[in-house]
């Protein structure tokens, strides 16, 4: 039976968990969240090399639910230090106990970057039992020097790269789940939007949709054995559904309405996407089987798209509205069968795609100074951008945690 004590540190709420062990009182097992009142876990990230701490600290500084400060002040002290090239020892203590550290362990990475932002991942899990989102990746679109290309690179963009070098419109970049392919739609070649599969460990690429018409909004299944597409053909644009590797096309709806956005639901069994059938775009949902359209109530604008299912919870999905004479993201929650604003700048958000811990998106801002990808946590609302503008133009996001 677990005893706890309540104390506080330096004005933070403690709660510690007390499990007996082989008779003794006292042995402690995992403690609780340590938080302020504001929901935020104080933490203290040190190493010997600066590099380390910084890449740490930039890494919590993202998550709405933990503050960097001082080891006196923390509620967690988390220590990161070097083990070789491609990994890094994690140690994490608390200040409310002294004795043997919560965490010691070894986390491998590619590289010493890639480690430390999985040992922060773990540290997350450690504190709040989600997972962290620190060690995924990014696919985007990057526009330098006024040319567009598919990019890849980690959360911090400490290491960003093209994957391509067409010179041609792209969009749409999507993760397999694994992380190891990769689908975008591109005017490459044929000056037409097709739809191409990039296997990266391959280094390789093939058009898996590029019928006459339009070929667009290419999205793996959750388990990554189905690819949800628009294909206009020669008349209108409908949602198809193929195999993983383009064949066996089957479509799934056959109306004069303009479909797009494709996202699946958690459990691969439904797609949302976003239909012209009342005249301006609302959202719908549909079995991948077929079957009747189901519109969402949305109830917030006469103008929602780009809808993206949340991959933890599937009552949430999150879109684009128009508002105010521009776009928004929202979040529809199906269990109170309304949608609510998350953001509400002077610049356009759009393009939302969500985070593995279910609770962090990405989008896209659009203002006067340019196009940035952004980080909003859509419990406390901070946000932030991913990099500087010096980086160039960059959105169209997709995320996987492989």
């Amino acid at each position: 039976m677990l005893k706890y004590v309540k104390c506080c540190l330096l004005g933070i709420t403690c709660l510690f968990g007390f499990e007996p062990l082989n008779g003794q009182e006292g042995v402690i097992v995992l403690p609780s969240i340590i938080r302020n009142n504001e929901g935020v876990t104080a933490i203290a990230v040190e190493s010997s090399r600066t590099d380390l701490a910084t890449i740490g600290k930039r890494a919590f500084n993202l998550h709405g639910a933990f503050r960097n400060t001082d080891a006196k002040q923390a509620a967690y002290v988390v220590q990161l230090e070097p083990s070789g090239p491609q990994a890094v020892y994690l140690k994490v203590r608390s200040n409310g106990i002294a004795g043997a550290n919560l965490l010691d362990e070894r986390i491998g990475g590619e590289d010493p970057v890639k480690a430390t932002l999985r040992a922060c991942d773990r540290v997350v899990e450690f504190v709040s039992g989600q997972p962290g989102f620190f060690g995924g990746k990014l696919a985007f679109i990057g526009k330098r020097s006024g040319v567009s290309e598919v990019y890849t690179s980690d959360i911090l963009f400490q290491s960003v790269r093209p994957l391509t070098a067409d010179k041609a419109l792209v969009t749409g970049p999507s993760w397999s789940p694994d992380g190891k392919q990769l689908l975008y739609t591109t005017y490459f070649k044929t000056g037409f939007p097709d739809i191409y599969l990039m296997d990266l460990e391959a280094g390789v690429r093939r058009a898996i949709a590029n019928y006459k018409g339009t070929n667009t909004g290419g999205r793996f299944s959750p388990d990554g054995q189905k690819i949800a597409m628009v294909i206009s053909g020669t008349s209108d644009t409908e949602i198809c559904v193929s195999d993983a590797s383009g064949k066996g096309l089957k479509r799934l709806t056959a109306n004069k309405s303009l479909e797009s956005g494709p996202s699946w639901s958690p459990d691969g069994e439904h797609l949302v996407f976003a239909s012209d059938a009342r005249g301006k775009p609302q959202l719908y949902t549909l079995s991948v089987q077929g079957g009747q359209l189901k519109r969402l109530p949305t109830r917030v604008s006469r103008f929602c798209t780009e809808p993206a299912w949340n991959p933890v919870n599937s009552d949430l999905i999150a879109f684009t509205a128009s508002a105010g004479g521009r776009f928004q993201i929202c979040i529809y929650d199906a269990a109170l069968r309304k949608a609510h604003f998350i953001t509400n700048g002077t610049s356009s958000a759009v393009e939302p795609v969500w985070l593995n811990d279910g609770r962090h998106i990405i989008y896209t801002k659009k203002s006067t100074k340019g196009t940035n990808l952004v980080l909003l946590d859509t419990k406390s609302k901070k946000e932030q951008n991913l990099h500087r503008s010096a980086f160039g133009s960059s959105s169209c996001a997709s995320f996987v945690y492989p």
